[in-house]
């Protein structure tokens, strides 16, 4: 099964349908299966008590609030129905993950594969159930909960109608140290709910997610900027459209590399079976007669005589006709 590459654009258009729409025009050039938006109405979120997270702070105006920051970093929905029809234009799924019911019942309007619940809405009851109501399949990141919360969304999601769950190890902070990141998490999802599960990725670089793909990731998130040194809360643990293509390579590589599990001798190495292994050759030369011992015969390469795994099959016969030195053995 291949791995789904979601680019996350998020909310990295700042508020600009003009750059929201480069950024689906790179993550399909990047090789990304789907390019994925944040739908909000700011009011609907954000409290106006509401502190920034403090990744937010970093590279925002530190005298707004969050719900200041997130009014400039809203699309309002004409401009999502126009960004799924120039994904579709382009050759990319179109995905945005709702954060209130308004959005939920908007893009229920619009063509997108799945829903993608982020980890900060896992514990969101009325939101959780009226996705399920859709009946569409679910990706659902899981930063920040432990398994409880994830069972508890889970059983949420399926009673009210969600066929299919897919679970993303995910940590949200932004970005994500190696040491927290806990890549194995992903396995004990996997095992724990027998469900299919991925990583979204918020760490700085692309080996991680790779890593990810190689321990049998069904889905890898990662975010998508045009430039990480644009303001905005999550530019700076995005990658750029040349990072993200090599990371995309680099998961696809590693979907070859992964192969079969059969362990047997691949069509591209069997050319090189004679010129690496050994035969049975004689040591010096030897008469018609002789008996073969230990010190008239020897292993060396090419392999395309007796084998060395037949030695003492050969040891103690005669020489059926002479044999000069280094010369396969034959009996």
């Amino acid at each position: 099964m291949s791995v789904y590459v979601i680019a996350e654009a998020g909310i990295n258009h700042n508020g600009s349908l003009e750059t929201a729409s480069l950024l689906s025009d790179a993550a399909k050039k990047a090789g990304a299966d789907c390019v994925k938006f944040q739908t909000f109405v700011t009011e609907n979120v954000v409290s106006c008590f509401a502190q920034k997270a403090d990744y937010q702070k970093g590279n925002t105006d530190a005298r707004q609030s969050q719900l200041d920051m997130l009014e400039k970093l809203e699309l309002p929905f004409g401009d999502f129905m126009k960004l799924s029809e120039h994904c579709r234009s382009i050759g990319i799924s179109f995905l945005s993950t709702p954060f209130d019911l308004d959005s939920i019942a908007f893009l229920d309007t619009l063509d997108m594969p799945f829903w993608k619940i982020p980890s900060g809405e896992v514990t969101d009851l009325p939101c959780l159930l009226a996705i399920a109501k859709t009946a569409k399949p679910v990706v659902m990141s899981t930063g920040m909960c432990t398994m409880d919360e994830i069972r508890d969304a889970m059983e949420a999601l399926r009673t009210k109608g969600t066929p299919k769950i897919t679970l993303l190890h995910c940590n949200t902070e932004y970005p994500t140290p190696y040491a927290d990141v806990n890549l194995r998490a992903m396995l004990t999802m996997g095992e724990g709910f027998g469900v299919d599960v991925g990583y979204s990725d918020h760490t700085m670089g692309i080996e991680v997610a790779v890593s990810a793909a190689a321990m049998g990731a069904a889905v890898i998130e990662k975010h998508l900027t045009l430039d990480r040194t644009m303001a905005g809360p999550d530019h700076q643990a995005s990658l750029e459209p040349d990072q993200f293509a090599a990371m995309v390579r680099g998961i696809r590589h590693i979907e070859m590399a992964l192969g079969s599990g059969r362990k047997e001798p691949s069509a591209s190495e069997q050319k090189n079976r004679t010129a690496v292994r050994k035969s049975i050759v004689s040591k010096r030369p030897i008469r018609r007669g002789e008996v073969f011992t230990d010190k008239n015969i020897t292993t060396k390469r090419p392999g395309n005589g007796i084998s060395p795994m037949r030695w003492f099959a050969v040891l103690g016969t005669r020489a059926v006709r002479d044999f000069r030195e280094d010369e396969l053995i034959e009996v």
